[in-house]
């Protein structure tokens, strides 16, 4: 063999194994960053997705609450509470389920043909003992569990995370899911960019190389010593670049990583479907509740109870007008600072329909009216029943106001007196101020309907 052709043997040969090896090192290290990657993806959605499911359970708690916590424990209750549970959902496949801690199911919005069948020893595909697994983690571990079901608006079977908890009295499993299809096409999408990217980044490689094989066979036919050592100053460079091309690819992949997370992000903040349920219950501020949510998603919760509550409060309906003024003073307690004594005795007294409303909005106006003009210190409310009529009383030490002239309209604060005078005057009832400084007193008296 030729000196000349084994001075380009001799370039050719290590740059060639030079080229193999970095391009081996450079797709194991991308296939290995883009495992990361997807890893990252996978966790960062299932990190937003237990966090989502999690709220959703607590909105479920919390609008439950006042039929749970109220102690009963007959058939009709627990009805009314599947039948509210029924009535939840969140997005097209987004509903509650109940089960028993017998594996009976209980209640199931989007498939009825499995309501109150034994599924105890159900299995998916991957034969996980579905029903068994959930009602463990609620009653032992997280309350996570992931499993195999079927999608009610494909009706395929797919990946689904779940959270439940354990409505102990009652011994029931309460708990919701969210399908993982995102999350697959999420760590797909990772993957295919990162093959896309080893692939680019070959062909740059093999470009660079092909180049580099170039210079160096025609360095090696026409140049001399001294030239092939500026052979090896340009390989060297290659080797830079190659490097550089590396952890440019890297940076690319990195952007495209912070992007897409970001975007996953975003659109599980946007599936926070409270709002749709104030829609489908004929809410009209439920369109305000969905605009405000991208920029309050940290109080939607709170502002969608507070707004649920403006509306009419659900303990009335549930707990009575004792339960539903305690709330109401808790509240106003907190928001104003001003110190509240309330007293009750309402025994099973059954007010004429619509009497608890009425009262609950007169202390309503009675609270606003002294937080806005009383500048006091101290409130007393007393709800008290007889067989006969219900009267309430608020009482505070502010400043007073002149009875004679508070209901005229001219005077601030006269119509909301105004208002309370007419929900009195609806029911037959009789409204008494009195009114001193250091002393004013509102007395609404109305009359019960029939004894429970």
């Amino acid at each position: 063999m030729q000196l000349k052709h084994k001075i380009v043997a001799l370039g050719i040969l290590p740059l060639i194994l030079a080229v193999s090896v970095i391009c081996a090192l450079v797709i194991v290290q991308n296939q290995r960053l883009g495992e990361q990657q997807a890893q990252l993806i996978e966790d960062s959605i299932l990190a937003s997705k237990r966090a989502e499911l999690k709220n959703y359970v607590e909105m479920a708690m919390s609008a439950l609450a006042p039929i749970y916590d109220s102690g009963r424990n007959d058939e009709q209750t627990k009805q009314q509470v599947l039948e509210e549970l029924s009535k939840l959902s969140f997005g097209i496949d987004g509903y509650f389920f109940v089960y028993d801690q017998s594996g009976r199911n209980l209640m199931h919005p989007r498939q009825a043909a499995l309501v109150g069948k034994d599924l105890w020893n159900m299995t998916d595909p991957q034969g996980l003992l579905v029903i068994r697994a959930l009602l463990q983690s609620a009653e032992s571990g997280d309350g996570f569990q992931h499993y195999a079901w079927e999608k009610p608006s494909t009706g395929q079977v797919t990946g689904k995370l779940a959270h439940v908890v354990m409505l102990k009295r009652w011994g029931w499993m309460l708990g919701t899911g969210i399908y993982l299809e995102d999350v697959e096409r999420a760590t797909q999408q990772a993957r295919q960019e990162v093959a896309r990217g080893i692939y680019a980044t070959m062909l740059d490689i093999g470009a660079v190389a092909l180049i580099a094989v170039l210079l160096v066979f025609v360095c090696g036919v026409t140049l001399n010593a001294s030239e092939h050592r500026l052979a090896d100053r340009k390989l060297q460079m290659l080797n830079q670049r190659i490097m550089n091309l590396q952890e440019e690819e890297r940076s690319r992949l990195s952007r495209e990583l912070h992007d897409g997370i970001s975007q996953v992000l975003v659109s599980i903040k946007f599936q926070f479907e409270l709002a749709g349920l104030q829609l489908e219950g004929n809410d009209q501020r439920g369109l305000d509740t969905l605009r405000q949510g991208t920029e309050r998603l940290g109080e939607a919760i709170g502002e969608i109870r507070t707004i649920s509550h403006d509306l009419r409060p659900s303990l009335l309906d549930t707990l009575g007008l004792a339960a539903a003024v305690t709330q109401l003073v808790a509240e106003f307690e907190q928001q104003t600072g001003l110190t509240i004594h309330y007293t009750h005795h309402l025994s099973n007294l059954k007010l004429a329909e619509g009497a608890p409303v009425a009262l609950f909005r007169i202390l309503q106006e009675a609270l606003t009216n002294i937080e806005r003009h009383a500048h006091a210190q101290n409130v007393y409310i007393d709800l008290q029943g007889t067989r006969k009529q219900v009267q309430l009383t608020v009482r505070d030490d502010g400043v007073g106001f002149r009875v004679d002239v508070a209901h005229l309209p001219e005077i601030q604060g006269g119509i909301g007196l105004r208002n309370i005078r007419e929900r009195v005057e609806h029911f037959h009832g009789q409204l008494n101020l009195y009114s001193a400084p250091g002393h004013s007193e509102l007395t609404v008296t109305m009359p019960v309907s029939v004894a429970a």
